[in-house]
């Protein structure tokens, strides 16, 4: 409702009010001359709460001029949220104007504007007088810009004095930290709500899907919405349209305010082939990769090691000039992130996943050679050690990335999965094994050695798992297999009947997994001799499943035995060496002697965190047991604390539903009876 002498000025989609009395707008009352300028509140704002809260709080600060620029990538909803708390706020300020950005020449006119609204004379510059009357006013002002270029123009538009707000919205990732909000995508719930309201759908299931699929992008989100409401198509059948023709789709069912997604990050991308090719290099690479934690450093630092055939020379010589001119890497990171095109930088960036696919469907043709390139650099950067711990680190980061695009059969692969079987992700590794194991199948057959060698890992990987019964079944097809394709004294063959027996054994079957075992060591001895290291590997076998099978004193002599010759071959800290140890105090325990077990695994345990690693499957296994030697040692009150603290670990690296975990539960509940009757 407006009342009284009004001037009302369009621009684009905003509408200007400069009252000569009053203005009433959102239920507030303006004093004489108090221009309100702002676009239309959104309709649907899903899942901003914690962002508008902080917003508030960070303008709200006592210090002259306060400004906050909501950074981040294009259709994320910088816009929305600057629209957003303007309109709840508008009975805060007396003065309210919304700018519109983007170029100088209509953002000047903008600036004209609202001097001649302010009353204020001009001398040919309008942007010194806006600022000059607002330094003037003790009322509060809020300004916003909309799609502000960068922080290079903040000097030339934004006021210096006064006692008002500014309120940037920008793509540029370079704005100050003091100043800058990098706006998020919103929650799946909050995504998966607005296309089910949007659209009227209540198929959660389609919606939180599709919601996924585009990253809880908000302009995304609001494009599928559109484009449902439009066509009638269903939130399934859109789904169904993003996997078979994503690049089109996407240029359907923008606002009418907005461009599409696809032209949005074209304009940034074309800037950047023109300024910054570097920068165009580095996002075709990313677009292939996992979206999350790219090591660019890593993949790109140095010189890395890349096949000598198979990659396109044109590709090849951008990679090149960005390993090795000095600063190309820290300035092709440096214009993806002006424009937002990634998170922010550190070892790591990310880089959304519709940015990815709109990068990677631009390419056409084209995209399976950068792809090749992206698979090169990333296998490239495996180390060849995988199985020690100095090299889990870069294993993590590069983990995703190989998944995403290397060669299941290539080496690099290998090694990736040895490195989640050595760091105790039985559960990935067994995926992973997989993945190698069909791929092998259908290049190689189902009997390839390589083949039969990656069925193996993965019936390991299965009983570390905690499913030991399906484990015995993996091994139990596949050591005649092995048996008949390398005969039966092979080494493949005897490895092959070794793993059967402990997956025997974990199964619930100790003396035959005993049994089985003991034959092992004569023929391995036979074969190999007596220091082969997979003999010893046997023998420590046969002493775990004699204690298994009732008779702890000879286990604990059969480690005591084995220990030294083994620890010779292979060295004090190798992991094979401090499960020998766990073993030979266990069994000790188990003997009688619970103090001596206690104090030989206080003793392992530092060491043992130090090799693997604090939360490795192993050194959780130790640090279960020292529980119940420090409880069978007369300390209940101490073994129930150390499983209280170990039991959400364990579950956590384990998971709830495996047998340690159960194992450790029940501990626990023992202990802790034990501590309340002591």
């Amino acid at each position: 409702m407006l009342d009284g002498d009004l001037s009302v000025r369009a621009s684009g989609s905003a509408i200007a009010f400069g009252a000569a009395r009053t203005v009433n707008l959102h239920t507030r009352q303006s004093t004489a001359g108090a221009p309100v300028r702002l676009d239309l509140r959104p309709v649907h704002v899903a899942g901003r709460e914690p962002l508008l809260g902080e917003l508030r709080d960070r303008l709200a600060k006592p210090r002259g001029v306060s400004t906050v620029a909501l950074t981040g990538l294009g259709g994320v909803g910088k816009t929305t949220v600057a629209l957003e708390y303007a309109h709840r706020h508008v009975d805060d300020y007396e003065v309210v104007w919304f700018f519109h950005a983007e170029h100088a020449t209509t953002l000047l006119s903008q600036f004209h504007e609202l001097a001649q609204l302010l009353g204020v004379a001009e001398d040919g510059d309008p942007v010194a007088a806006v600022h000059g009357a607002l330094g003037r006013r003790t009322e509060p002002w809020l300004l916003v810009f909309d799609n502000l270029p960068g922080h290079a123009a903040a000097g030339t538009w934004l006021p210096a004095k006064g006692t008002g707000h500014v309120l940037v919205t920008t793509q540029d990732g370079h704005w100050p930290a003091t100043q800058a909000i990098e706006v998020p995508t919103i929650g799946v719930d909050a995504a998966a709500g607005f296309l089910m309201d949007r659209t009227g759908s209540a198929d959660e299931s389609s919606a939180r899907a599709v919601a996924t699929a585009l990253g809880l992008l908000p302009l995304a989100l609001s494009q599928a919405a559109a484009f449902c409401e439009t066509t009638g198509r269903t939130l399934d059948e859109y789904q169904a349209l993003l996997a078979s023709d994503r690049a089109e789709l996407l240029k359907r069912g923008a606002p009418v305010s907005h461009a599409p997604l696809t032209a949005t990050w074209s304009l940034a991308i074309g800037e950047l082939e023109a300024n910054s090719p570097g920068s165009v290099t580095l996002l075709r690479i990313a677009a292939y990769l996992a979206p999350e934690e790219i090591p660019f450093r890593l993949l790109f630092g140095g010189y890395p090691v890349l096949p000598d055939s198979g990659l396109d020379p044109d590709i090849l010589k951008q990679v090149r000039d960005l390993c090795t001119q000095s600063f190309a890497l820290d300035d092709a990171v440096s214009g993806l992130r002006r424009h937002s095109l990634i998170g922010p930088p550190s070892k790591t960036f990310g880089v959304h996943r519709l940015v990815q696919a709109v990068t990677c469907d631009g390419l056409g043709r084209a995209g399976q050679l950068w792809r090749d390139m992206a698979a090169a650099l990333v296998e490239a950067a495996v180390p060849y050690e995988t199985k020690m711990r100095s090299s889990w680190d870069v294993c993590r980061l590069l983990l995703p990335h190989i998944q995403t695009v290397a060669d299941p059969l290539g080496d690099p692969m290998w090694r990736m999965s040895d490195f989640l079987g050595a760091s105790g992700d039985y559960a990935t590794a067994r995926v992973q094994w997989q993945v190698i194991v069909e791929a092998s199948t259908k290049h190689s057959g189902p009997e390839h050695p390589r083949t039969l060698e990656a069925l193996s890992n993965v019936a390991f990987a299965t009983v570390h798992a905690g499913d030991a019964l399906s484990a015995r079944d993996q091994f139990a097809t596949l050591a005649p297999i092995v048996e008949r394709v390398w005969g039966a004294e092979s080494l493949n063959a005897l490895a092959a009947k070794s793993n059967l027996a402990n997956a025997i054994g974990q199964a619930g079957e100790p003396v035959a997994a005993r049994d089985m075992c003991k034959e092992l060591v004569s023929v391995y001895e036979a074969v190999a001799g007596a220091t082969y290291p997979y003999a010893l590997t046997v023998r420590a076998d046969l002493a775990h499943w004699t204690g298994q099978a009732g008779n702890a004193p000879a286990a604990r002599e059969m480690y005591v035995k084995l220990l030294p010759i083994r620890t010779e071959i292979l060295g004090d800290e190798h992991p094979s060496i401090l499960s020998d140890r766990a073993g030979l105090a266990y069994w000790t325990g188990r003997a009688g002697d619970a103090e001596t077990a206690r104090d030989m695994l206080t003793e392992l345990l530092p060491i043992q965190a130090e090799v693997l690693g604090a939360e490795h499957p192993f050194t959780l296994n130790t640090l279960s047991t020292l529980a119940e030697w420090l409880g069978k040692s007369g300390d209940a009150a101490a073994a129930r604390d150390l499983l209280m603290w170990l039991l959400p670990i364990r579950e956590r690296v384990s998971g709830p539903d495996h047998p340690k975990s159960a194992r450790d539960e029940r501990r626990l509940a023992y202990w802790t009876k034990k501590a309340k009757r002591s």
